[in-house]
């Protein structure tokens, strides 16, 4: 990890995960009898595509990789870490109660962050991953 590789901010992360559930929005709106399903597999798998970046961190300018070799996310690290998401959007489809439901878990996951000292969300505790800011790629995108 290069000295301009630091860790991911509060606000562009946020800013990153409303761009990823605006894409999820998009396909299920677009897809009307598989995109719930094909939301929910993009909300798990996102940050294994483009070398650990889904579309919205790609976009801002984030890379998710491992902890302790810095490699990039991989697909299985991508589930786990979004697992909490995952579970909360299965009840979307309740009409009142999804809407709490997610809420609960996107706050739960919100205050886990602002309470880590090493900018983990308790998705990136399960799956040992750490979410960088990367100037460079933000130029690339």
């Amino acid at each position: 990890m290069s000295e301009e590789n630091k860790k991911a901010g509060l606000l562009v992360r946020t800013v990153a995960r409303i761009l990823d559930f605006i894409i999820v929005a998009a396909i299920i709106e677009t897809l009307p009898k598989v995109g719930f399903f094909a939301g929910l597999a993009y909300l798990l798998i996102a940050d294994g595509f483009f070398d650990g970046r889904s579309l919205g961190k790609k976009l801002i300018g984030l890379k998710v990789v491992m902890v302790d070799t810095k490699q990039s996310c991989s697909f299985r690290e991508s589930i786990l870490r979004n697992s909490t998401f995952g579970i909360g959007f299965l009840f979307y489809k309740l009409p009142l109660i999804g809407l709490i439901i997610i809420s609960l878990v996107a706050l739960f996951e919100f205050v886990i962050l602002l309470g880590s000292r090493d900018h983990m969300r308790l998705g990136d505790e399960f799956a040992k991953t750490i979410v960088l800011d990367i100037p460079q790629q933000r130029q690339e995108a």
